[in-house]
């Protein structure tokens, strides 16, 4: 069991928690891997038929906010399904999402939930994941409330990926990245841009975070839990310049 990480392998013990989302970092395994071990393991009594991804596009490569056209995708662990049917859904009523393999080719950050994903829930779970390149206030909040309206009544579970703060000291990393926290737990998405404008946290999924509390809360979440918060600096024991990472859940 590594030291940073949940301690046990699921399942997790049974909860009253009605857990409807997860914060999720997406880093290489060695570093974020047993920080996103916590987000994982207390799901993993839950049987979503649906896992709703959202992370950001790095590459700016494709369209600004973008499901596949792809109806599955492929991991050393076998393959996910892609519920095409949702990503249809959410396309037509939301105003803002585009069917885009190109935003997804190359990137990381929902790719790294799968295995996770797999290793918990088996093969027969669907997955929605949405690329978020833009990731304004605006969009956010337009993006959420589309994902809340697609997963009413059903069940569903939301994932937000995102790491924090990069390549700073270990405890401004860690000062600046517990702030921005704050705001996510109280589901305050004006005070958390507004944090991020003033305090110019290199966080490289805000957007994908704000869409996933701003659904959460319209689905009925109205409580959160920090599970975990480190930094790269705590796996190697190099704390001049590190990434932070954050495991939480919201529920209700």
């Amino acid at each position: 069991m590594h030291p940073v990480g949940p301690g046990s392998l699921p399942p997790a013990p049974d909860t009253k928690q009605e857990i409807l989302a997860t914060l999720n970092p997406h880093a290489g395994y060695m570093y974020s891997g047993p920080v996103a071990a916590h987000s994982f393991y207390a799901i993993s009594r839950l049987r979503p038929d649906l896992i709703i991804i959202i992370g950001p596009n790095h590459y700016g490569i494709g369209s600004g906010v973008a499901v596949p056209q792809s109806d599955g995708w492929e991991t050393p662990l076998g393959n996910l399904k892609i519920d095409v049917y949702a990503a249809r859904e959410l396309m037509k009523t939301s105003g803002i999402v585009d069917m885009d393999d190109a935003a997804h080719w190359r990137e990381h950050s929902i790719e790294v939930q799968l295995p996770f994903i797999q290793f918990v829930f088996g093969e027969f779970v669907k997955i929605l994941p949405i690329s978020m390149a833009l990731q304004d206030h605006k969009t956010s909040i337009e993006l959420g409330e589309a994902v809340a309206r697609l997963a009413r009544g059903k069940n569903v579970i939301l994932i937000a990926s995102s790491d924090f703060t990069h390549y700073e000291p270990h405890e401004t990393a860690k000062a600046k990245d517990s702030k921005a926290l704050e705001y996510i737990l109280a589901y305050d998405v004006a005070g958390f841009y507004g944090y991020i404008e003033r305090s110019s946290i290199s966080m490289c999924g805000y957007g994908p975070v704000a869409a996933v509390i701003v659904a959460a809360k319209m689905l009925g979440a109205d409580k959160s839990k920090l599970l975990r918060y480190a930094t790269s600096g705590d796996i190697s024991g190099e704390r001049s310049s590190v990434v932070g990472y954050s495991s939480a859940i919201f529920f209700r």
